[in-house]
């Protein structure tokens, strides 16, 4: 379902979702999310793609949406689970693995922070029918939380721990996201980079060079990923 807010597209979608489901989002949708999401990251790769561990049972037919991030969760004292926000982390970190994880996983949207490449998109999304929906500034995991229903289940917890650990949560109307690829690959940040970019000197003319760098991070600002 798409509905127009002002400039803003704003659609809601059913999980599991097709490929077809997907063909009316564009770069910049703004997008919420029903039924089962779960979190696969750097841990749950290498499990299941380097060490060739079996993912849980008929997981595309739960579920195809794969968000990178790290819940705030906790373990009760009756041994069930309790997650009260989920916070995004930058899923570019992850793209060497995703051609692999589309093919054994059937995940059609991608979840997380910053964005990646239209390089990125073309090369692992575009070639399965895929999405890459990005979470919105910083700070909004308390409101992603208010989205979770209840936790369906958890795997590899006692040995990835809370952050690696894949979780899989019933949501509802949970967002917002913003689209931040297309069905072609086009890229959001990209694209809004792009327009400040020949400027971006500029502003930081006169500044030192920064001491220290975070991963993913060069002196010159119009290349720097996130």
């Amino acid at each position: 379902m798409g509905l127009q807010h002002g400039k803003l597209k704003t659609v809601s979608l059913t999980l599991p979702v097709s490929t077809e489901d997907l063909k009316d989002i564009e770069i910049g949708t703004v997008v919420y999310l029903n039924g089962v999401v779960y979190t696969a990251r750097e841990g749950v790769y290498q499990k299941v793609i380097v060490e060739g561990e079996q993912l849980p049972a008929h997981l595309a037919e739960i579920s195809n949406a794969n968000f990178h991030c790290s819940p705030a969760a906790r373990k009760n004292a009756d041994g069930s689970f309790t997650i009260a926000a989920m916070t995004g982390t930058a899923s570019f970190r992850f793209s060497k693995w995703l051609d692999k994880w589309f093919t054994v996983s059937g995940a059609k949207i991608i979840i997380g922070k910053g964005g990646m490449s239209s390089e990125d998109y073309k090369k692992y999304f575009v070639p399965h029918g895929a999405i890459c929906l990005t979470t919105v500034g910083y700070g909004t995991g308390a409101l992603l939380g208010r989205g979770i229903k209840k936790i369906r289940d958890v795997h590899w917890y006692d040995e990835l721990g809370v952050a690696q650990a894949m979780w899989m949560v019933e949501v509802e109307n949970f967002g917002p996201f913003i689209a931040d690829s297309d069905l072609a690959g086009n890229s959001l940040f990209e694209r809004e980079n792009a327009k400040i970019k020949p400027r971006i000197d500029e502003m930081y003319e006169g500044t030192k060079s920064p001491a220290l760098h975070r991963y993913g991070e060069t002196d010159d600002r119009g290349d720097e990923v996130i």
